[in-house]
């Protein structure tokens, strides 16, 4: 099979390509990249020279230059976004262009060429938990976005059903909860977390840090969007989550420090971010359906985390710099 993949140097298109092709080596891959600020053309140095793998630097709104993609693969999954709530809250317009238009440029394509279409997107267009609540999203939940991201991502999510039910796209959509694992961007919480211990800096936590997410290991992640590949039902949504569901800031904090082996000195309590969500996601479907369920555990997840982070210093020092200019700025306007 050939495939597109947008936005294959950033976080979780990086693991996704390391993984696809670690289980499916006769594949051809091109790999579309704006190299943004969350791209690092280092992630996958290890297949430059290999015939089946093509990096292509280019934008999904070029319509020209996807079109040509477009022409030579059977299946695109589309990772490429801007994906940080608070750049969103910063400028949103960047995340309308990318998120919305971008994905539209997609859908064209792939209509035309009919390639088969696997959108990426996020449990935060379904908005927010009540934080004593025991609710869960699932893929009946209503759309109900509370950032400039998320409204993005649901518009994205919208028109890949549009071209679905309206011009028969042959399309899935994953709405997973919050990845992480190697290859994250320090401005994201966890590795921003773990380089700032290594680094011998505050952990800067919103509010109380009683808000809680769902935290799904990245690797898990891309076993659920092969599953859906080869094995999910065309205009068929699918909700993938972590194995503890929604766990508190400061709950998953005090694990990372017991895991790096620090006390909760550096923590540092700050003002609360703008529409500051919490998530849990039901992800029966998928398992019920297409057999996936998550192997890792939050521990044993955290721990490969700060192994690769700990292991991996050079990666992440240039970009972390950018990552603390961007929040020095947002701190001076909340102020």
């Amino acid at each position: 099979m050939k495939i597109l993949i947008t936005g294959g140097l950033g976080f979780i298109g990086t693991n996704f390509i390391k993984y696809w092709f670690k289980n499916h080596p006769n594949d051809h891959i091109i790999n579309l990249d704006k190299l943004t600020y969350a791209a690092n053309p280092k992630n996958l140095t290890e297949f430059e020279n290999s015939p089946n793998y093509q990096f292509v630097k280019g934008d999904i709104l070029d319509e020209v230059l996807v079109d040509q993609l477009m022409s030579q693969v059977e299946l695109v999954v589309h990772f490429a976004a801007e994906s940080h709530v608070d750049r969103s809250i910063g400028d949103p317009s960047l995340f309308v262009k990318t998120n919305v238009l971008g994905t539209y440029t997609l859908l064209n394509a792939a209509l035309k060429y009919n390639v088969r279409f696997h959108h990426i997107s996020t449990d935060e267009v379904f908005g927010s938990i009540a934080i004593d609540s025991q609710d869960q999203f699932s893929e009946s939940t209503p759309y109900d976005p509370s950032s400039p991201y998320s409204a993005a991502k649901a518009s994205s999510d919208h028109f890949v059903r549009a071209f679905i039910k309206t011009f028969k796209l042959q399309a899935t959509i994953t709405n997973c909860s919050n990845n992480y694992g190697p290859y994250q961007h320090p401005e994201k919480l966890l590795p921003r977390f773990i380089s700032n211990i290594v680094d011998g800096k505050k952990l800067p936590v919103y509010g109380q840090g009683l808000n809680f997410r769902d935290w799904l290991y990245v690797e898990d992640h891309c076993r659920a969007i092969e599953a859906v590949i080869l094995k999910g039902k065309i205009g068929e949504t699918y909700c993938v989550g972590g194995l503890k569901g929604g766990t508190r800031n400061i709950d998953l904090i005090k694990m990372l420090l017991k895991v790096m082996g620090k006390d909760e000195s550096c923590i540092e309590y700050v003002a609360d971010r703008p529409a500051h969500d919490n998530y849990s996601v039901n992800w029966s479907k998928i398992k019920n359906e297409l057999g996936w369920e998550p192997i890792y555990t939050l521990e044993t997840g955290l721990q490969a985390t700060v192994d690769w982070y700990v292991q991996n210093q050079e990666w992440w020092k240039e970009t972390k710099k950018e990552a603390e200019e961007f929040y020095k700025i947002l701190s001076a306007k909340k102020v």
